[in-house]
């Protein structure tokens, strides 16, 4: 991950309610997921911390509830308006030792990932406006500040992030209903975006062709064709964690 961190002393330091899930053809759903560990243990439990909102890797904007934070966000969106629509906030968080942690992506992109020039000439425009606001006594002094990009695993926003990632393989963690049990189970994979309709606020998924999946074909083996073919749609309610894949 790339970023920065202003110490306030002008210099940077690198860092660089579930709903039924229906499944749209005549295969096991079990056949291409393990229902608990398979993904799991390889991916996600170095991960188990990261949710949708955190303010952090999950994006959105997370507040320690502190007597400045308020005024620490509204700073940082009106430097994000001056940027012109270039760069856009993915994740604001502040925390209890007044620090401020801003998460910046590149809208101008489909990527979505500032270069070094765009992480430095944010929080250059946000460390002055900041200064001033110690001054006018808006905010405390010593205001600890760091801004880094998404990274490269980022959290998808649903369906907001859909159109503009459809094509990246993504990590999905949704949830089931047992059929006659009146219970539900949290299932997870690696798929492909097929389509998605925001009036029905549902979505269809495919296996993505990653390594992890084609494994499951044998080893040094393409996808099946009942892979391939394989979909599932889910309720947009029903999907608990969804953010890009890679096999870096």
């Amino acid at each position: 991950m790339e970023g920065v961190e202003d110490n306030d002393d002008g210099n940077y330091e690198e860092g660089i309610e579930e709903d039924e899930v229906l499944i749209d053809d005549e295969f096991n759903d079990e056949e291409f997921l393990d229902d608990g560990d398979y993904f799991e243990d390889e991916y996600v439990t170095e991960n188990a911390e990261v949710y949708a909102g955190d303010g952090a890797e999950g994006g959105g904007i997370l507040l320690a509830g502190t007597w400045w934070d308020k005024e620490a966000l509204t700073i940082a969106e009106s430097v994000t308006e001056s940027f012109d629509g270039d760069l856009g906030m993915y994740a604001f968080r502040t925390l209890v030792n007044a620090t401020i942690q801003v998460r910046i992506e590149k809208l101008s992109t489909k990527s979505g990932s500032p270069s070094m020039s765009d992480i430095e000439a944010f929080s250059t425009a946000y460390r002055t406006r900041l200064d001033e606001a110690e001054l006018a006594k808006t905010i405390p002094e010593n205001i600890s500040l760091e801004v880094s990009s998404p990274g490269v695993e980022r959290v998808i926003r649903v369906p907001q992030d859909f159109d503009r990632f459809k094509e990246r393989p993504m990590y999905v963690k949704y949830i089931t209903e047992v059929a006659d049990a009146g219970m539900s189970t949290e299932t997870d994979g690696i798929f492909r975006l097929v389509s998605f309709d925001l009036e029905t606020n549902s979505c269809t998924w495919g296996l993505a062709d990653v390594r992890i999946n084609r494994e499951k074909a044998g080893k040094g083996r393409p996808m099946s064709k009942k892979q391939r073919e394989w979909r599932l749609t889910t309720p947009f309610d029903s999907i608990r964690l969804v953010r890009i894949y890679s096999e870096l």
